[in-house]
């Protein structure tokens, strides 16, 4: 480790610490890229940890709402029709592939595929 690197991770908080420690898992994984750089109306797979899930009714619809986070930004996943997902919580590593929209200012996938992840020491 340079002395560069030793002096700004001493200097660091920990959430920069964490954001650059999820940004290199993410870039890992094939095909993926980082959220902030997937675009509306685009198909974009991306890599993250889930910060949040929760269950939200929608007009009488379930849906489970979780957020991936990267590191460079975060992703609003929804899933229509759904009460509960095995394996979907928060803390799990998780690569997700869909058409990113936009709601309520945020990158949003609706119901997008979705692979679970080992986390680290699995």
């Amino acid at each position: 480790m340079s002395l560069r690197s030793r002096v700004r991770s001493a200097l660091a908080s920990t959430e920069d610490i964490a954001a650059d420690e999820e940004r290199t898992a993410a870039a890992l994984v094939t095909g993926c890229r980082p959220l902030d750089e997937l675009h509306p109306r685009e198909r974009g797979s991306a890599s993250g940890v889930l910060r949040s899930v929760v269950l939200r009714p929608r007009e009488r619809v379930p849906t489970v709402e979780a957020e991936l986070y990267d590191g460079s930004g975060t992703l609003h996943l929804v899933w229509l029709g759904r009460r509960e997902i095995a394996g979907i919580r928060p803390g799990r590593r998780l690569r997700v592939e869909g058409m990113v929209t936009v709601r309520e200012g945020r990158r949003t996938m609706y119901n997008p595929r979705y692979e679970l992840r080992a986390r680290a020491g699995e």
